[in-house]
Parts: C-alpha cells; sequence; structure tokens
C-alpha cells in the first residue's frame, strides 16, 4: 500500500467513497473432511514502527500471538515509514531471520513508483529473499486521475507482471477505497480488471471495503481463479469502526467457502492493536 494513502486509508476508512487473511482455519478438501490453516499471517505495515528497529523482537511477539507468517514490505519502497533499516540487510538473510523465527514470507508489498523506476531490480530481490508473489501496493497516481491515467497503469502493471514471470514470480495488485469510486459512469476497479491481462497481474483482495457495500467473495466467484491473496479485517456496522475478526459484520463462512473454491491462497490480518491477537484467536479456532 502506498504510505500516504495506507496512512489516511487505515485512519480514516473509506471515507469520501463514491460507490462502495488468512484462510479459514476450518474448511471441506475434496473428500468433505475438514482441514486446518497452517499459516496465520498478518501485514507487516501494522508494525511498522517496531520492525526495523528490532525484526527479531517483532517476530516473537507476533508469534505469542499466534502468528506464524508475514507479509513484507519493501524495504528500499518503504525505507521512510520504518522499513528502512531492513534494507541493509542482504535478501537471503532476511529471509533466514525471518524463518528462524518460525515465519514464512512468500509476499512483499511494493509502491507503483519503485516499479516503474526499478522493476528489474526489485525483481531480483524478490527472487534472491525467495518471494513468490510481489504485490502492487498503490497505482501511483495522483487525486484527480483520468479514467485513461488508470488505464495506462493497467497496462504498466501488465508488463511489469511479464518482467516478473520469467522470474518466476508472480505480480498482482492491492485494491483501496479508490478503486471503487467511479469515473466516466464506470466503477475503477471494474476497469482495472478488464484491463489487467490476468495471467500476469493477479489480485488481493482488501476486505475492508464491506463498509462500502463491496463484499470479497462476491469477486472472488465473479473472477475465479484471480485472487490469490486477501487483506482480512471486520467491521462493527457503525461509522468506521474495525473489530476482531468474528466479531463484526463479515459473513466469514462465505467468505472462506468462496476463497477456497477461487483457489486463493494466502491470507494475511491488517487491523493493529486491540485487534491483531484476538482476529488470531479466532482464526486458530474457528470451526466454519
Amino acid at each position: 500500500m502506498d504510505t500516504m494513502d495506507r496512512r489516511k486509508f487505515l485512519a480514516r476508512g473509506i471515507a469520501g467513497l463514491a460507490g462502495a487473511s488468512l484462510l479459514a482455519p476450518q474448511l471441506l478438501n475434496a473428500e468433505g473432511k475438514a482441514k486446518r490453516i497452517k499459516q496465520i499471517g498478518f501485514q507487516s505495515w501494522i508494525v511498522r514502527d517496531e520492525i526495523g528497529k528490532d525484526l527479531t523482537g517483532t517476530l516473537k511477539k507476533m508469534a505469542a500471538m499466534g502468528y506464524n507468517s508475514l507479509e513484507l514490505c519493501s524495504p528500499k519502497g518503504y525505507a521512510n515509514t520504518g522499513f528502512g533499516p531492513l534494507q541493509d540487510i542482504p535478501p537471503a538473510t532476511l529471509k533466514r531471520m525471518i524463518k528462524d523465527e518460525g515465519f514464512t514470507c512468500v509476499s512483499c508489498h511494493f509502491g507503483m513508483g519503485e516499479l516503474r523506476d526499478h522493476a528489474q531490480e526489485r525483481i531480483d530481490f524478490a527472487k534472491e529473499f525467495g518471494l513468490t508473489q510481489m504485490v502492487i501496493a498503490s497505482p501511483g497516481l495522483p487525486r484527480g486521475a483520468t479514467l485513461d491515467d488508470w488505464k495506462r497503469t493497467a497496462e504498466e502493471a501488465n508488463k511489469i507482471g511479464e518482467l516478473a514471470r520469467k522470474s518466476g514470480v508472480q505480480l498482482a495488485y492491492h485494491n483501496h477505497n479508490f478503486e471503487f469510486e467511479k469515473l466516466d459512469g464506470q466503477l475503477i476497479y471494474d476497469v482495472l480488471l478488464d484491463r489487467l491481462d490476468p495471467d500476469l497481474v493477479k489480485l488481493q483482495f482488501q476486505v475492508w471495503v464491506i463498509i462500502a457495500g463491496y463484499k470479497a467473495a462476491d469477486y472472488f466467484n465473479r473472477y475465479p481463479g484471480r485472487y490469490i491473496s486477501a487483506h482480512l479485517y471486520d467491521w462493527s456496522g457503525k461509522g468506521e469502526e474495525m473489530v476482531p475478526l468474528g466479531k463484526g459484520v463479515v459473513d466469514w463462512k462465505e467468505f472462506f467457502a468462496a476463497a477456497e473454491k477461487n483457489g486463493v491462497k494466502n491470507y494475511f490480518v491488517e487491523m493493529g492493536p486491540p485487534n491483531l491477537e484476538e482476529s488470531a484467536k479466532f482464526l486458530k479456532t474457528w470451526k466454519g
């Protein structure tokens, strides 16, 4: 997620919206038998003030809450928001440090700006680290961007996705609130999905847009195979109040069923205290 957009988004929800993760710990496999999720993940943005100062200590704290997987933010692209010290650590060493604390890490957020300017360098980082997914965190467009600007961004993403695929890494796009606004009578997000190559650029769904009436399950079912991950939130149903998973209005049975059916693989909680620990507990004990 773009640093400024993410800060505003998490602080204010999706104020001004014009339109409107973790795989289920208890799902059914092809034989109808229950299976539990092994990877309980979080997005590292929520610990941005700590992770660069004390990586191992931060991971130990998260492990104590029940997490064992994380989605990283690009150390160079997010250098000014707490991740800077991590860029001095060789990618393979950084991966080993994370693994030594019992965590897996297959996905990382990158700003569109850094990918525009340094695509191959960031892909090389991903390859050396051992990432399988590179997620475009934000389009890097100013407010007031036209529909043509969004279309050009989709084409740029396709080209970067082609480069990433040559290195064995899958590119994906992460939505925010502003993609669910309309321009020229069209929902920006729908225009993006129409323009993004479904093989070169997969998708990561931001569940928080539930407060505007958009459900992840609907998109998973509408575009099977295009979503590879999601950021998990829950909503109280009042204002912009986030609550721990299972305490709000999100229909998790519907969500998990659609995710499992349509190929969603990696899920990350992106809510800070006081919602983190209780959300991990919900995911570990949820029975469907």
